[in-house]
């Protein structure tokens, strides 16, 4: 996997020496490290990585600390290792932009499978061929959504593009948060267990956590909802799940 860039972000150096030594097992060649949470910044500044795995406890600021500013110049998921095991300290790692975590003392093997399954759902929307179409030749769902462009009124998700609109103006979105909606977008008006969504989202390889859906659709909720408290598309079916409402008029491309 010498195309996929990593960097990885611990002040101690006996982890970052397993790790390494496990993804060059697993050839991933191309492999940063950092000691700081200043230093990670600076390498983000000046490389694109495609997963950072970034310590909590970092000398300096800490990595939920410099994960906000790492979020201002990279798109690609980023992996927590902390030793902190309750509720609060993980929801606050989701929250400032965080995509997955693993609590020490670890298996780097669960390292390994936690990259791997972030990848699948960040590489595709890096290196998808866009084929060519004009406006005369594009297929439209039934439902009146043109392929790859989701039209929900509010906000528009447009798949090639891997963008998200909300109001006409263009809003970040991490890729896990960005697969998930697709996801919702491509499913419209159908309800999703939790379990649904994980096996679905995040795949078999993951480690299960309902936690994590819980805050992606937090999160999603804070983009795309006018009061992410009182959401009117992304809602919750109480007993059953989560569903993606589409509106019954919703402009066609």
């Amino acid at each position: 996997m010498d195309h996929v860039s990593l960097l990885l972000v611990d002040d101690e150096q006996a982890i970052l020496h397993m790790l390494k030594t496990v993804l060059l097992k697993e050839q991933f060649l191309d492999i940063d490290t950092a000691t700081t949470g200043e230093a990670a910044l600076e390498a983000c500044n000046n490389k694109t990585y495609h997963c950072i795995v970034l310590d909590i406890m970092l000398p300096g600021k800490s990595g939920l600390e410099i994960c906000p500013f790492l979020r201002q110049v990279t798109d690609a998921p980023i992996l927590f290792l902390t030793a902190k095991t309750t509720d609060y300290d993980k929801l606050t790692g989701f929250a400032v932009g965080g995509d997955d975590y693993v609590v020490k003392p670890f298996n780097p093997l669960e390292v390994v499978a936690r990259i791997k399954s972030l990848l699948k759902r960040y590489m595709p929307s890096k290196t998808v061929t866009i084929p060519e179409h004009t406006s005369s030749n594009v297929n439209t769902s039934p439902s009146g959504i043109s392929a790859g462009i989701y039209d929900f009124g509010r906000f528009q998700v447009l798949e090639l593009a891997g963008e998200l609109r909300v109001e006409g103006q263009a809003v970040s979105c991490p890729a896990l948060v960005f697969q998930l909606l697709l996801f919702f977008c491509k499913h419209p008006n159908r309800i999703f267990t939790k379990s649904d969504l994980y096996e679905r989202v995040w795949g078999s390889e993951a480690i299960r956590d309902d936690n994590t859906v819980m805050v992606h659709i937090h999160r999603i909720r804070e983009r795309i909802e006018a009061d992410p408290s009182n959401p009117v598309f992304l809602v919750n079916v109480r007993g059953l799940g989560y569903k993606l409402i589409q509106p019954q008029h919703v402009s066609r491309q």
